[in-house]
């Protein structure tokens, strides 16, 4: 905490410099009227830097903190109107003036020159790098994390204005489909000349105005002239003690027809440049075009089990990635674009958990599991992605895509566990899991408007094929199950299960929209999902002098066919009422689902009606309020319907029911957002409802830590409550302001049986998330740029609360014309309402650069958790358990980086 005190002294005195005198005013035309939107520009006489920038409010008004007794050039700009400059010098009293440009002159057409730092247009707004970097930024996250209205998550993920930037481009072609991460963490942040922000974007130019594009924000980098038609770009290597290393390369060409992106990063630092959960997010740009149709068709990803096994908070990684993105336009009509991914990690685990079977009437925990594990597991991960596009006028697009998506996953986990309170004493077990997933997805779509643009047409088809078989293996003392062929008396109880999961998926949606006018609008939507799905499994044992032991009774194999269709057409009325837009709909299915198992088919037929509503109240022009209601119906993966016993792990079984039923989501969300471009602020918040009635939920039988456990639909409704909140700031030039919420509570219904009484109880269990956040940030060119921050993280289980605080800091500093210092740390404070946990440990990084102006190399010395911190908390709740675990983590360690920029 001393340390913290110290950097609030240090933000304190840098605090001093912005002590200033306002020059306020208003920007208007020469009839009068305000200018929304238009630039004023301060530019220091003697030296002829931009000092202070400011954007005009709705009234017109603008507001800038100047030195004392200094002169300045003022510049006002506004597209459409001649710019306007003249000299103004300071006193110590605050100045008010008013500023008339005369129309005639387009912005663009004029020779302006500063940059300005941030520019709007429409749904457009422009960041100038230069005008926010001080020197020590490496990659394009550093430099958005400067920009006023942005930030950027640990994870790459850009926020602009308070919502999600879901797709990146450079120079207007796409950077590897998108991803924000990868081009966050691997862009040079040197190549970088303007940023822009493309609000309610549609990538589909002829959906613009017929669908609801408020949320869709995408991100386009422009480069600076000398990086245009070359090849640039840097590599890094990384080595120290104890055998570390990291090697970098990035290579990039951009020009109108052609781009190219070679990225490569090797290392043992820990870094993980494309995890496993990036891996399964990576959508390769397949459409969500039936998530509006009322139905919801889960297919469990096959890489989901091993995402949740997999762990970054790891005590050894290595990391090998290879990655490459092209882009190639043949002439105006034509476009392809594609990428591949290659990705192998190695990663070490060790960690102690404890963790509370918990009674689902009470609370309390009735058995507690103390687990020591260490876990070792290789995955390599692959991706393939193949676009083309003929796009001939803008009447009519065609657009196909081609993803691939193969893995080879294979983890071993050694675990001593002790139970409570029967105190089985040094049970030791080995369980490993080994699968290659592997899932090919094609997309055609076509989109078609009339000459009279009130007709528009889009055809959308998807087909999925998706395999995997994974296999599981467990070793331990005692077997928990019996099982009718278990062959008794061995040394060791060695179980293994097969599993093998296929799946073939068809989607096809036609819309039609007819704009009667600018305030009428009609959707009709035809469309079909088939899916056929195949899932066969066998357990076995193998014995100490390695022979098979099949275990062939009807219980313990799955062989099973399913088949699910769903037909369904829809209308959508959107109206616009003065500030209100609306858009009721509802979707008419016609359902069947059949599936084959044990010498049986089990089919089920029925119709539903499904209706939607959306309202949008637009308050301002950067201000509305909007509301969504949705029904859906939910319908349950092949695994879920299997009834022949399979492992979920070494101490959990589980039979599926084919009677299970599909579930129906009540959907509630209203969301409110303000950005406002004189101050650069954004203010978002929602609120989140959902009630599932028929849920899927979980019926078991425990003993001990043991259970067996298969699904049913509950008599009571599921319930989940989110709430968020986000503010953040500019203020003056040099501060950054975020704060954050995050609320949440959940309710389920679950099945246990009493151990006591015999009896099965459905009772709910309830938990609650909180997280608040805090964080200031200052930009200073010639003084050290500071970030303050604070976060609270509360988990209230049944049984037990805990709390993370974490306060943390980050020092920026370029001095001596070359050289950067940048420092990180975080200290976190954890433990628990019962007051058994309570750990506090801290981070600290170090980094000292020095890049000689104009030079090609770059020198960096490099110190990671500099204090040597060893373990770290984190806490986890399930259907019927909480539990705590304390991870190893890598060492202190120091590397020297040399970097060749090209």
């Amino acid at each position: 905490m001393k340390r913290f005190i110290l950097l609030l002294v240090l933000i304190a005195a840098t605090g001093l410099k912005a002590q200033s005198i306002k020059f306020e005013g208003f920007v208007k035309d020469t009839l009068g009227q305000p200018l929304e939107m238009a630039n004023v520009l301060a530019l220091n006489s003697s030296n002829n830097e931009t000092e202070a920038y400011s954007i005009t409010s709705e009234s017109g008004k603008f507001s800038l903190g100047l030195k004392k007794n200094t002169t300045y050039r003022i510049q006002a700009s506004f597209i459409g109107f001649e710019p306007e400059e003249f000299e103004l010098t300071t006193s110590d009293r605050p100045i008010l003036r008013e500023i008339k440009l005369k129309e005639g002159v387009l912005l663009e057409g004029v020779e302006i020159v500063h940059d300005i730092p941030v520019r709007i247009s429409g749904d457009t707004i422009v960041y100038n790098s230069d005008s926010f970097t001080n020197g020590t930024e490496r990659k394009l996250g550093d430099v958005l994390k400067k920009l006023p209205g942005i930030e950027v998550t640990p994870e790459g993920d850009i926020i602009a204005e308070g919502k999600q930037v879901t797709k990146l481009m450079v120079e207007g072609k796409d950077f590897f489909d998108g991803d924000t991460k990868i081009g966050t963490k691997n862009i040079p942040a040197d190549a970088v000349d303007k940023i822009e922000v493309l609000k309610n974007y549609n990538e589909v130019s002829q959906l613009k105005y017929v669908e609801d594009n408020k949320d869709n924000v995408a991100m386009n980098i422009k480069l600076k002239e000398g990086k245009k038609n070359f090849w640039f770009g840097d590599i890094t290597a990384g080595a120290g003690p104890d055998e570390r290393f990291a090697i970098n390369p990035n290579l990039f060409y951009y020009s109108p027809k052609y781009s190219v992106n070679l990225i490569g990063n090797y290392n043992n630092t820990g870094e993980i440049p494309f995890t496993f959960e990036d891996y399964f997010k990576f959508s390769g740009g397949l459409k969500q075009f039936m998530k509006k149709g009322g139905s919801n068709f889960f297919v469990i990803p096959p890489e989901l089990e091993s995402l949740i096994m997999q762990n970054n908070k790891a005590k050894q990684v290595t990391s090998r990635f290879n990655a490459a993105n092209f882009g190639y336009n043949p002439n105006k009509k034509w476009s392809f674009n594609g990428f591949g991914i290659l990705s192998n990690n190695s990663i070490d685990t060790q960690n102690n958990t404890l963790s509370s079977i918990l009674n689902t009437q009470t609370g309390e925990a009735v058995t507690t599991q103390y687990k020591e594990s260490t876990a070792s597991s290789k995955n390599t991960l692959a991706l393939l992605k193949l676009n083309g596009n003929f796009k001939p006028n803008n009447r009519f697009e065609a657009n196909y895509d081609l993803f691939v998506k193969g893995s080879k996953l294979n983890t071993r986990n050694y675990s001593n566990t002790t139970v409570y309170p029967n105190t089985e004493q040094g049970q030791e077990i080995t369980d490993s899991n080994s699968k290659n997933p592997f899932s090919l997805s094609q997309n055609l779509d076509i989109y078609h408007t009339s000459k009279n643009e009130k007709n528009v047409f889009a055809l959308n088809v998807q087909q999925l094929y998706q395999d995997e078989d994974p296999f599981y293996n467990a070793i331990q003392q005692q077997t928990p199950f019996v099982f009718p062929e278990f062959i008794a008396g061995q040394e060791r109880n060695n179980l293994n299960q097969e599993k093998f999961v296929k799946t073939s998926k068809l989607d096809a949606k036609l819309d039609y929209y007819y704009l009667i006018n600018k305030q009428n609008q009609l959707n009709f939507t035809f469309a079909n999902t088939y899916a056929y799905q195949n899932f066969n499994s066998h357990i076995f044992q193998l014995l100490d002098n390695g022979t098979k032991n099949d275990f062939n009774d009807a219980t313990l194999n799955n062989k099973v066919r399913y088949r699910f269709n769903d037909v369904f057409a829809g209308i959508h009325y959107k109206f616009v009422l003065g500030d209100f837009t609306f858009n009721p709909g509802v979707t008419f299915h016609t359902y069947n689902t059949t599936s084959n198992q044990l010498g049986t088919d089990y089919e089920n037929n029925f119709t539903r009606l499904l209706p939607d509503f959306n309202v949008d109240y637009t308050i301002g022009k950067n201000e509305s309020i909007r509301y969504d209601f949705a029904l859906v119906n939910n319908f349950t993966d092949i695994t879920y319907l299997a009834e022949g016993t399979f492992l979920n792990s070494y101490n959990s079984l589980y039979n599926g029911n084919r009677a299970l039923n599909n579930s129906v989501s009540q959907k509630h969300s209203l969301y409110y957002q303000n950005f406002n471009s004189f101050n650069m602020s954004h203010l978002n918040a929602s609120i989140n409802y959902s009630k599932v009635t028929d849920a899927v939920n979980a019926k078991a039988d425990f003993d001990g830590i043991n259970s067996v456990q298969t699904s049913f639909n509950s008599a009571y409704a599921n319930q989940d409550l989110t709430a968020s909140v986000g503010y953040g700031r500019s203020v003056f030039r040099n501060y950054k302001i975020n704060l954050g919420a995050n609320l949440g509570w959940s309710k389920a219904y679950n099945i246990q049986k009493n151990d006591q009484t015999g009896e099965w109880t459905e009772s709910p269990l309830e938990s609650y998330n909180q997280k608040y956040s805090a964080a200031i940030t200052t930009t200073f060119n010639d003084l050290p740029s500071l970030t303050l921050g604070y976060s609270l993280n509360v988990s209230n289980y049944p049984n037990d609360t805990y709390l993370t605080h974490r306060p943390n800091a980050k020092l920026e500093y370029y001095f001596l014309n070359g050289f950067s210092l940048v420092s990180n740390y975080q200290l976190y404070n954890y433990s628990n309402h019962s007051k058994t946990i309570k750990n506090k440990y801290d981070f600290l990084d170090l980094s000292l650069s020095y890049h000689k102006p104009d030079s090609a190399w770059d020198y960096r010395i490099s110190a990671t958790n500099l204090l040597n911190t060893k373990t770290i908390n984190s806490d986890n709740f399930s259907q019927f358990s909480s539990s705590t675990s304390l991870y190893t983590v890598q060492p202190r360690y120091l590397l020297f980086f040399l970097t060749y920029k090209l």
